[in-house]
């Protein structure tokens, strides 16, 4: 099994998740007592999200790529970014690092593909919801992106800052999110990515009449699968072409 690199901390709630996710799926494939080889490098999403709000993303990108390095020096086989906005460095992060990163974006549009979907709504924090970096790398994988109108951008990600990531889940912003599906729906999405790792502490699969891309799942499910030897890495969008 190779150790899979958990870089987290973007928040600790989503992060505990994955780590609660690749331990899951090891056990359900090998049984027993089997757990996943992980190493995690959790950095302080304070210093990281004050970055984001003064748009310095370069200074960002080399803190993580300063993890991603301690996490190979610490026996990682390959690295997990357990965050969907902080993909908009991924390249600074794999800067010189001698191990693979497992971009989110590629696992979840392989499996919006499998899904025969081609029109997908994204929701996410404004980061990812309104600038190029993730959609233009789903839609390299051949999808047709739909991200809500900008009040409800707005809406989505006031949640996920002002509650999600503290660990606040509201029945009301359960709605509003409802809400928020339905309208991309009525708009022609014919599936919803949950872009955002906070996204499924708070809404799942009932909470759409369209099929759902829980991204922390997913990305969670494609790292124990290529640890395992299962399956490689989600091809990037060059090689699926």
């Amino acid at each position: 099994m190779k150790v899979i690199g958990l870089l987290g901390g973007m928040s600790w709630e989503s992060s505990a998740e994955y780590y609660r996710l690749v331990n899951e799926r090891v056990k359900a494939a090998l049984g027993g007592f089997h757990s996943a080889h992980t190493v995690l490098f959790s950095v302080d999403f304070a210093a990281i999200e004050a970055m984001q709000a003064e748009d310095r993303w370069d200074d960002a990108g080399a803190e993580l790529n300063r993890a991603a390095r301690a996490l190979e020096a610490a026996g990682a086989g390959f690295v997990v970014l357990c965050t969907n906005t902080m993909h908009k460095v991924a390249d600074r992060l794999a800067d010189g690092l001698g191990i693979p990163l497992l971009h989110l974006g590629d696992a979840t549009a392989a499996a919006v593909k499998a899904a025969g979907i081609r029109r997908v709504g994204l929701l996410g924090t404004g980061f990812t919801m309104g600038q190029p970096f993730y959609r233009d790398r789903l839609a390299a994988h051949g999808l047709d992106v739909l991200v809500p109108s900008a009040e409800d951008r707005d809406l989505v990600h006031r949640v996920i800052y002002d509650e999600l990531v503290l660990g606040v889940v509201e029945d009301t912003s359960r709605q509003a999110y409802r809400e928020v599906i339905a309208r991309l729906v009525e708009a022609g999405a014919e599936g919803v990515i949950y872009g955002c790792t906070e996204i499924e502490l708070l809404v799942g699969p009932q909470d759409s009449p369209v099929p759902t891309f829980p991204t922390t799942r997913l990305h969670a499910d494609a790292a124990v699968d290529f640890a395992l030897g299962k399956t490689p890495l989600p091809a990037p969008p060059a090689l699926t072409r």
